[in-house]
């Protein structure tokens, strides 16, 4: 199998839907309480695709879709990418799924995301997941690996350049710790997720629209403290790009929570680790 026909299974397993004018593309599986996962970059909710059977295997309801300018949801040029811009979309997005309350599970740039929809709408959180995630996004730094695509003209270039080998390679040292647990055309999905038909376009201004001020750490950190919902965090504990003692001490201490659940896991846990994450967030899933 390559990397088209890994596409279309995936495009199978999902449908449309609109929210906020933008078409995007979800993926449900299972039936109970409602988990929706929110992806981060430069992924989509392909990177869910195994939490989901696990999820569904423990009788819930699994649900994740694709941020405008990802995946397969439309990259429109006039579209507010920015943290904000993306947590608004989500919010009208859940209305669109019919979610009137859920469990919410955010890693990387999805945490941000996720945390403008928590803010937005508490009372319909029913718990949050926490994975590999930003809250004091004030004073983060993009990692190596992904710093070259903020930059104009750089990010683009650098795109267009990039070959699968390359990426792989990237997935390897970065992002996926037990790499016989992903094939070669799984992870040549993702690059070919990524670009699309606008080369990566939308994801670029993604990238340069990371909103790293004082006020949205503010605003994250309340999404985690004296909040109408439990809190957890499951880490990838070998991610070299979101580090436990960093990142992950930053979430354990802003969420007032004594211990982070480690599992031994790179950036994207969700292809090694996905039994141990969907076991992490049925133990907060009670019925809703």
């Amino acid at each position: 199998m390559d990397s088209a026909a890994v596409i279309d299974e995936h495009l199978r397993a999902g449908r449309r839907f609109v929210a906020v004018g933008v078409e995007s593309f979800v993926r449900e599986e299972g039936d109970g309480p409602a988990v929706l996962c929110l992806h981060g970059v430069p992924t989509s909710c392909f990177l869910y695709r195994k939490v989901l059977s696990e999820l569904a295997r423990r009788s819930l309801r699994g649900v994740a879709f694709d941020l405008p300018g990802l995946g397969l949801a439309e990259r429109p040029v006039d579209f507010d990418y920015t943290w904000t811009g993306l947590g608004r979309f989500c919010v009208e997005a859940v209305d669109a799924l019919g979610l009137e309350r859920f469990h919410l599970v955010v890693h990387d740039i999805g945490g941000p995301v996720g945390f403008e929809l928590a803010a937005s709408i508490p009372d319909r959180i029913a718990s949050l997941t926490l994975l590999n995630t930003i809250i004091e996004v004030d004073t983060f730094k993009r990692p190596w690996s992904m710093e070259p695509f903020a930059r104009r003209g750089i990010g683009g270039l650098y795109l267009r350049t990039l070959t699968k080998p390359a990426f792989r390679m990237v997935m390897r040292l970065q992002g996926v710790e037990d790499m016989s647990a992903v094939s070669p055309a799984e992870l040549d999905a993702y690059l070919d997720l990524l670009r699309r038909e606008d080369g990566g376009a939308a994801f670029l201004r993604i990238m340069r629209g990371f909103e790293r001020t004082a006020e949205k750490s503010a605003l994250y950190a309340s999404a985690l403290r004296d909040v109408p919902y439990p809190v957890q965090i499951v880490w990838g504990d070998r991610d070299p790009a979101l580090k436990l003692r960093i990142q992950g001490e930053q979430a354990r201490r802003i969420a007032g929570l004594e211990a982070i659940h480690r599992v031994p896991a790179k950036h994207f846990l969700q292809e090694d680790q996905a039994a141990a994450i969907a076991e992490r967030i049925s133990l907060l899933a009670e019925p809703i």
